[in-house]
């Protein structure tokens, strides 16, 4: 019976490789999933405080950087999770994107070995400019080199937008997955009110696994699964991680509808109440020769801050930890 459901998974991993999509969000890490589907929230029990660092296309210049912080836990007096995030892309010094949302999961027993979360969360998004070492064409006298004033304006006030996401979980034995909509509102991000820049509604779902090996269960085999779609873009990627109480071994293969097909490799180990994260994202195949074979890098923090107290009615997931 573990074989087949095993290999059931596998099959159901390898077919969502072959979808089409384009990447809308940095990966299935547990905080992008956090972020992602806000029934997530408190899923691992314990109270979580965690930081990411992101460096996109590194080695280029480019200037591109992520940051992301979240907290969340059980708490027994809501029956059910409740956490916050605060994530920060900048991008190349031009444009500053801030999010900040917090979202709560009812938990709900529905059966004697099936239980599912309920979430729902509201957020801020503030795109913000900085055009101060901007130049724009008409600055730029090509015989001389010399750098005019321009006669255009342009508008660096920011813009802030209010959205809203719903979303679930269900945990059955050694296996879970979830499905979130998000961006309900729908929220216009051009300040200029000209030129729309919608942001479309994104379906997220993901599914995982918590196998032990042997009859110790000291060591567990824990695959993930996702897609990503939103508007045009579709994204897609099955992968692996390898655990015991401190170390843990993970890749993810990811493609998307451009003809991308990205390998991530990473690893973390766990010192006490903390635990380190390292990965590693590169290109192996494309649709675009000027694509980089270097994609990012991420590095992370996770505090375990508190354990809760689970009751029966309660159960939670250890996540892959990519």
């Amino acid at each position: 019976m573990f074989r087949k459901q095993f290999i059931l998974f596998l099959t159901f991993s390898v077919l969502t490789l072959k979808c089409p999509g384009q990447e809308t969000d940095p990966g299935p890490g547990y905080q992008m999933v956090l972020m992602n589907n806000p029934a997530m929230s408190g899923s691992e029990g314990d109270g979580t405080l965690r930081l990411s660092y992101l460096n996109l296309y590194p080695g280029n210049g480019y200037n591109l950087h992520s940051l992301y912080l979240s907290y969340d836990s059980y708490f027994q007096q809501l029956h059910g999770g409740a956490s916050f995030y605060l994530a920060e892309d900048y991008l190349g010094g031009a444009v500053n994107n801030i999010r900040g949302g917090i979202s709560y999961s009812y938990f709900l027993q529905a059966g004697e070995k099936l239980f599912i979360n309920a979430g729902l969360t509201g957020s801020i998004f503030h795109q913000g400019y900085n055009f101060i070492n901007s130049v724009l064409p008409d600055q730029i006298d090509a015989l001389g080199g010399v750098v005019y004033p321009s006669a255009e304006t342009l508008n660096s006030s920011g813009h802030t937008v209010f959205d809203l996401g719903t979303g679930f979980v269900f945990i059955s034995g050694w296996f879970s997955g979830g499905l979130a909509v998000l961006h309900l509102a729908e929220p216009e991000l051009s300040s200029s009110g000209i030129q729309k820049e919608q942001m479309k509604r994104k379906l997220y779902m993901h599914l995982c696994g918590d196998l032990p090996v042997g009859k110790s269960r000291k060591l567990f085999l824990r695959p993930v699964t996702y897609v990503s779609y939103q508007g045009d873009f579709f994204l897609a990627g099955g992968g692996l991680s390898v655990e015991n109480e401190h170390i843990a071994l993970n890749a993810i293969t990811m493609g998307d509808n451009a003809g991308n097909v990205n390998l991530q490799t990473g690893f973390s180990f766990r010192a006490g109440i903390m635990r380190i994260n390292y990965n590693y994202r590169f290109n192996i195949m494309t649709g675009n020769n000027m694509m980089p074979m270097s994609l990012l890098h991420q590095t992370g923090l996770a505090f375990s801050l508190y354990n809760v107290d689970k009751r029966k009615t309660v159960n939670t997931i250890n996540f892959p930890k990519l």
